[in-house]
C-alpha cells in the first residue's frame, strides 16, 4: 500500500508542546495540527512597544520579507470591527480581492450561514418508526439526518425507547439514508484523504462520525504501538497491520493511518517516543450505513430485541408506521462549536448537506443545493458573492475559492448579528481552546483573539476577531496559498502578524 506525503501526519511539535491544531482529537478532521508554528522567536515578534496603525502595512511587510514569504501568494484583510462598512478603517491590505484556496477557514463560511439560515437552537432528529402498541414487529424504520453527534450511547437510548414500548423482536430493521441525496463522498475531496476519519463519508444515517476510532500507546523502544479500540465492537469487523514502532527520545515522530480501498483492513504506520502521550487516530469506514444499521442492530440487542435481518432502502415510512423513538442532536449552537474549534470536517459537511436539504428538499444535490444555499445566506448579509467559490463545506477540497475581503465581511457581519457571542464562541481562542490551545501561549494574544485555523497542502490561514489592550478590536484575514517553505514556518509569520496586532494604539 502506498501513502502520499499528504498523508503523513508529523506530530514531532505536538508532543514537545507547540502544538497548534489538534485535529486529530476527534475523528473525520484535517491535518494542520501537526505541523504547529513554534512560539514567536526574533526581535520583532518580541517586541512589547506600542504600534501605530500607520505603521502596521509596513510591519507586516517586514514579517514576511523576513520569513522569505514574499513570492507567496498572500490575502490579508485587516480592519477595525464595525456594525456599518463605513465605520471600518482598513489597517492593511494585500491581495484582499484575489480568490485563494482557503483550508478549514472555509467553514468560517458554512458555519455562519447555518446560524443565519437555521438558527442557534436548531436540532437534528433521528426517527425510528414502527407499527405502534406490537411486541413483535415486521418492520422497524430507522430515518436519519445526518445527526453527526451519534455515538452508540444515544443509538442504545433509541433502543431502551422501544424496549420501553414493550418491542422484544425485530424481523426486519430498515435503514432510510436518503435525507441527504447525492454523493456521500465530495468528488473534489483527494480519493487518499477519503481513507482516514478526517474525509469520512458524510451521510443521512451517521455514527462515531463514520469512523473507526483507535488510541495508540508507545510501549518500549523497539515494541509496535500498542492499539486501543475506542468502540470495541469494531474489533469483530476489522483488522488492524500494525507497522508502527517505539522509538527513543531522540528520533522523529509521525503517524499514518488510514484503511484498506476495498478490504476491512486498517493500516498503521509510524512511530512515537517511549514515554510520550497517548494518540487519538482514526480510519473511515467504508458502508456508513451498513455500519450505522450493524451498531443499532447492537444497541437493540443489548437491550433485548432479537433483530433478524437488516436492510437499507430508499422508502419512507408507510401509513400503518408511527414513530416510536427518537433523538435529538445537541442545538445548532453546539454543533457549529464543533465544527470550528475542532476544524471537524464531517459536522461541516453535515451542516453544509442540511443548508442544502432544508432549502431544496427535492433536490438531488444537498452538497449542491447547499453552497447555493451559504452563498446567498451570506450575500443577503453584504459579503461579495464573488469572493465565494465553495466546493465544499469544511475546506478540505483544493479547488475551493475565497477572498480575504470574504472572509472578513463574514466576520464582521456576524459581529453585528443576532447571533454574534454564538459565533464568536464557536471559534478557537488564542492559547486557550480548540485549534489554538497551544498556540499564542504566553503572549499578549492569548485570551484576546478568537480566529479559525486553515492548513491543507500548500495553504496556510487564519481569520477571526482580534482584541488589541490599547486599540478598538479588530477583524483579520490571513491567507497564505503557493509557499514553498514548511506549514510551521508560514504559520509562524502569521503569528507574527496577529502578534502585532496586539501592540496597536491610537496614534
Amino acid at each position: 500500500m502506498s501513502f502520499t506525503i499528504a498523508r503523513l501526519l508529523s506530530i514531532t511539535s505536538f508532543l514537545v508542546g507547540v502544538l497548534g491544531f489538534p485535529d486529530m482529537a476527534q475523528p473525520s478532521l484535517d491535518l494542520e495540527h501537526r505541523t504547529a508554528a513554534a512560539p514567536p522567536d526574533n526581535k520583532l515578534k518580541q517586541s512589547t512597544a506600542t504600534l501605530c496603525p500607520a505603521q502596521l502595512t509596513g510591519t507586516v511587510n517586514q514579517i514576511i520579507n523576513q520569513a522569505g514569504l514574499g513570492r507567496s501568494r498572500w490575502g490579508i484583510l485587516i480592519q477595525t470591527q464595525a456594525p456599518v462598512p463605513a465605520n471600518r478603517k482598513t489597517l492593511v491590505t494585500r491581495n484582499a480581492q484575489t480568490l485563494l484556496i482557503p483550508a478549514s477557514s472555509n467553514k468560517l463560511l458554512t458555519t455562519a450561514a447555518a446560524l443565519q439560515q437555521l438558527g442557534a437552537g436548531y436540532t437534528i432528529r433521528t426517527s425510528v418508526y414502527g407499527a405502534p402498541a406490537q411486541v413483535n414487529l415486521n418492520v422497524l424504520r430507522v430515518i436519519g439526518r445526518g445527526d453527526p453527534s451519534l455515538t452508540p450511547v444515544q443509538l442504545k437510548a433509541l433502543a431502551q425507547q422501544l424496549k420501553q414500548r414493550g418491542v422484544s423482536r425485530v424481523e426486519m430493521l430498515v435503514g432510510n439514508d436518503m435525507y441527504f441525496r447525492g454523493a456521500i463522498i465530495n468528488p473534489n475531496w483527494d480519493p487518499d484523504d477519503t481513507l482516514a476519519g478526517y474525509g469520512a463519508a458524510i451521510n443521512s444515517l451517521i455514527v462515531n462520525q463514520n469512523s473507526v476510532g483507535l488510541t495508540l500507546f508507545p510501549q518500549q523502544v523497539g515494541q509496535p504501538l500498542r492499539v486501543q479500540w475506542d468502540d470495541p465492537s469494531d474489533a469483530s469487523q476489522w483488522r488492524i497491520s500494525n507497522r508502527s514502532t517505539t522509538v527513543g527520545a531522540q528520533s522523529s515522530e509521525f503517524l499514518d493511518v488510514v484503511r484498506d480501498r476495498t478490504a476491512s483492513v486498517i493500516y498503521i504506520e509510524g512511530q512515537l517516543r517511549a514515554g510520550s502521550a497517548s494518540e487519538p487516530v482514526a480510519a473511515s469506514v467504508r458502508d456508513p450505513a451498513s455500519n450505522f444499521l450493524f451498531k443499532f442492530r447492537t444497541a437493540l440487542s443489548g437491550s433485548g430485541i432479537a433483530v433478524s435481518k437488516t436492510l437499507l432502502t430508499t422508502f419512507p415510512p408507510f401509513p400503518s408506521e408511527s414513530e416510536l423513538a427518537s433523538i435529538q442532536s445537541p442545538p445548532l449552537s453546539v454543533l457549529i462549536k464543533e465544527t470550528n474549534q475542532e476544524s471537524n470536517n464531517l459536522y461541516a459537511e453535515v451542516l453544509l448537506k442540511t443548508l442544502g436539504a432544508t432549502r431544496s428538499p427535492s433536490s438531488s444535490n444537498a452538497t449542491a443545493s447547499g453552497i447555493t444555499a451559504v452563498r446567498d445566506s451570506l450575500a443577503a448579509l453584504g459579503v461579495n458573492p464573488n469572493g465565494i467559490r465553495q466546493t465544499d463545506g469544511s475546506g478540505l477540497a483544493g479547488n475551493n475559492q475565497v477572498t480575504a475581503e470574504a472572509l472578513a465581511q463574514t466576520l464582521q457581519a456576524m459581529a453585528a448579528g443576532a447571533n454574534a457571542q454564538v459565533y464568536r464562541d464557536s471559534l478557537p481562542v488564542a492559547g486557550v481552546s480548540g485549534t489554538l490551545k497551544d498556540r499564542f501561549r504566553n503572549t499578549p494574544a492569548q485570551g484576546r483573539v478568537a480566529a479559525k485555523t486553515g492548513t491543507i497542502s500548500g495553504v496556510v490561514a487564519l481569520a477571526g476577531y482580534a482584541s488589541p489592550a490599547n486599540h478598538p478590536p479588530l477583524v483579520f484575514s490571513l491567507i497564505v496559498n503557493d509557499s514553498s517553505v514548511s506549514a510551521s514556518r508560514v504559520r509562524s509569520a502569521i503569528d507574527a502578524i496577529v502578534l502585532q496586532l496586539m501592540r496597536l494604539r491610537n496614534c
